[in-house]
């Protein structure tokens, strides 16, 4: 089972949440818009599986923190 971990690159605020808890996502697919100082940063999926969000729209994140994970089993 392999599970990828996927972190904001930056402090922002989580503007949108493109596809759904438990949904299955590709390789480079955006699952997340971030939004910081007025610009839009789209959050893509680092390999195919499902989702797991680790944080809800609206929520303040941090550098590193950790926004989602994919499970590829």
């Amino acid at each position: 089972m392999h599970v990828a971990t996927i972190h904001a690159e930056m402090t922002a605020t989580i503007w949108k949440l493109t596809v759904a808890e438990g949904d299955r996502v590709e390789n480079g697919e955006t699952i997340a818009v971030l939004e910081s100082m007025k610009m839009e940063i789209p959050v893509e999926a680092t390999s195919a599986g499902t989702v797991r969000f680790r944080v809800a729209e609206g929520a303040d994140v941090a550098e590193g923190a950790v926004i989602a994970e994919i499970d590829g089993s």
